[in-house]
């Protein structure tokens, strides 16, 4: 029998990326990376083979969808950003029997998805970023799913959480399962990007203060609380992606009567005006 033995809400920021590179960002997202390496090193002792990303980058309208190929293998330019992320190679194994397995169940419980096998459907970099820097400690086989829903609800995505939870189980997979996106993310206004040194600051207050006290909630273990809220925080907060990976996330851990007290393994950082932070959600 398969197992999710470990869970995590993980930042992609391309900064990541840009701060091993010469320039004004090298070093500065250090914190970030390291994170993704301890989450990596935390993965391969609990001998994990493969990591489901939902990813905050790949936009969906109708359906839900997952990239369940056998191999992912490229050069990667961000439409969004090409001046940030450019010619990235990647090279990863996919786990195509639990991507399907998923699919089937998330459609059996009501929630229509499909599982593809093509090799132009490239991964989104809210799933490279990650995988990036993880397979540096560890390589896993990668599974993922779109969650940057835009009219689907949250209950819905719950649903593909608990989908994904019983399709790990059915298999014979050991699974990380990342929740890919940011706190909050209203990004800086063009016109107001330089004038905030936009890169290392958040773009609103209220903002910034709702993720310190999720963050505060989520280490507490009040996630009953946080679901409550969830609706009203992705909307006013301007949540990536309308926090649908971490619906998914919270449907796979038990929604409402998840109770683990997360560790926060990378101190919360503002990027380019969105919060970001890497938080371990211990499975029960």
């Amino acid at each position: 029998m398969g197992e999710l033995v470990l869970a995590a809400k993980m930042t992609h920021v391309p900064t990541m990326l840009m701060s091993e590179q010469d320039g004004p960002i090298k070093g500065k997202r250090q914190a970030a990376i390291d994170g993704h390496l301890e989450i990596a090193r935390r993965a391969r002792a609990l001998d994990v083979d493969t990591v489901v990303i939902c990813d905050t980058h790949w936009v969906i309208n109708a359906g839900f969808h997952i990239n369940a190929n056998a191999r992912f293998k490229g050069l990667f330019t961000s439409n969004e950003f090409p001046q940030f992320i450019q010619n990235l190679p990647y090279d990863y194994e996919g786990n195509p029997a639990l991507g399907d397995a998923i699919a089937q169940a998330a459609s059996d419980m009501g929630a229509y998805t499909l599982g593809h096998h093509l090799d132009s459907l490239e991964l989104e970099y809210g799933t490279l970023v990650p995988m990036h820097f993880m397979s540096r400690e560890h390589r896993m086989k990668v599974v993922s799913v779109a969650a940057w829903c835009t009219v689907h609800d949250h209950d819905e995505s719950r649903v593909v959480g608990q989908a994904i939870r019983a399709a790990i189980e059915a298999s014979d997979s050991r699974v990380l399962l990342v929740a890919s996106g940011s706190l909050s993310h209203k990004i800086w206004a063009n016109k107001d990007y330089a004038a905030n040194n936009g890169t290392f600051t958040i773009s609103s207050e209220f903002n910034r203060q709702m993720d310190l006290h999720v963050l505060d909630m989520w280490q507490r273990g009040d996630h009953a609380a946080f679901l409550r809220m969830l609706p009203d925080y992705a909307r006013h907060c301007s949540g990536e992606g309308a926090m649908h990976d971490t619906a998914m996330l919270y449907g796979a851990l038990g929604w409402d009567d998840y109770t683990g007290k997360c560790e926060v393994v990378t101190d919360y950082f503002p990027s380019s005006g969105t919060g970001q932070t890497n938080v371990i959600f211990p499975v029960e």
